[in-house]
Formats: C-alpha cells, sequence, structure tokens
C-alpha cells in the first residue's frame, strides 16, 4: 500500500505557507515553519507544528530539538503515533529540497514534506537521492474524509 496523508494534517502546512507569504512579508522577509510528519506505518495522520530556533529563521529551519524529543518519546508509548518525518517551508521560493536541506538531511529513509509557493510536495531522504544526491520525490495518496485521490505527486495553492 501506498504511503497516505490526510488532507486536514496537510492543510495546516499550507496554511503556513499561504500565511507566511501573506502576512509576515508585510513585516519583512517570512520566516520558514517547520514541524513533524507523525502517523502509523504508511499512514500520516498529524502534522505538528514546531518552534523553528535557526539563527536566521528567514533563509533555514532547525526543529525545536525538545518537540522532537518529545515526538520520539510519546511515540514509544503505547498507541503514540511514530515520528514519520518532517516538514518545512520555502515561502518564498519552491517545494523542492535545496542543497541546503540535502546536507542537513540524514539518509534515514524519513519523509520530508516541503511547501513553497505553489503548494507542497514529498520526499524521502535516501542515500543517492535523485535530487541533490539525497531526495527521491514520494507519490502519495490522500485521504479526504473517507475518500482516496490516488497517486497525487502533490498539492498545488491555486
Amino acid at each position: 500500500m501506498r504511503l497516505e496523508i490526510s488532507s486536514a494534517a496537510l492543510l495546516t502546512v499550507l496554511r503556513s505557507v499561504w500565511i507566511a507569504s501573506h502576512i509576515d512579508g508585510q513585516f519583512g522577509p517570512p520566516d520558514e515553519k517547520c514541524g513533524i510528519l507523525l502517523g502509523r506505518g504508511n499512514r500520516v495522520t498529524r502534522i505538528d507544528h514546531t518552534a523553528n530556533v535557526a539563527g536566521d529563521p528567514f533563509t533555514t529551519f532547525e526543529i525545536d530539538p525538545a518537540a522532537l524529543i518529545a515526538a520520539y518519546r510519546n511515540s514509544r508509548r503505547k498507541g503514540g503515533l511514530e515520528v514519520l518525518g518532517f516538514f518545512h517551508t520555502h515561502p518564498q521560493g519552491p517545494s523542492t529540497p535545496s542543497e541546503r536541506d540535502a546536507a542537513m538531511a540524514a539518509p534515514d529513509g524519513k519523509l520530508w514534506l516541503i511547501a513553497g509557493r505553489e503548494g507542497a510536495l514529498l520526499w524521502r531522504a535516501v542515500e543517492g537521492g535523485e535530487i541533490h544526491g539525497r531526495f527521491d520525490p514520494v507519490r502519495f495518496d490522500l485521504r479526504i474524509g473517507k475518500r482516496i485521490e490516488p497517486d497525487q505527486t502533490g498539492v498545488r495553492l491555486k
């Protein structure tokens, strides 16, 4: 079975990009948003936003280590959601991984959801990936309530 993402969870990330590009930009460059993809097996059911603790949040991101540790700790509890990957935004750029993203990503098979001006794309961090030697694109099924939109390459903002 292909990876599945909840539309409600994905909407939280797309909202971040829209807000960053329409509101944050009025007061200076928008900062990158980031967080953690949570779920079970091959199903992303929740996306938690975390603080971006990077020294320059306008050009890079760093997930708050305390939030990351808490997510991994919760995943070990009975009924806890697994850490399936991470998300961040490129509020002024594309939804493709940057060279900096590739340098930061461990080739551990985790998912990376990147949302940019045009929408969101999903990637997997692997050794020798087709993008910057680190990322491979991931197709997914989008769950909208009980309905499934199969075989998506991403979600576009209109």
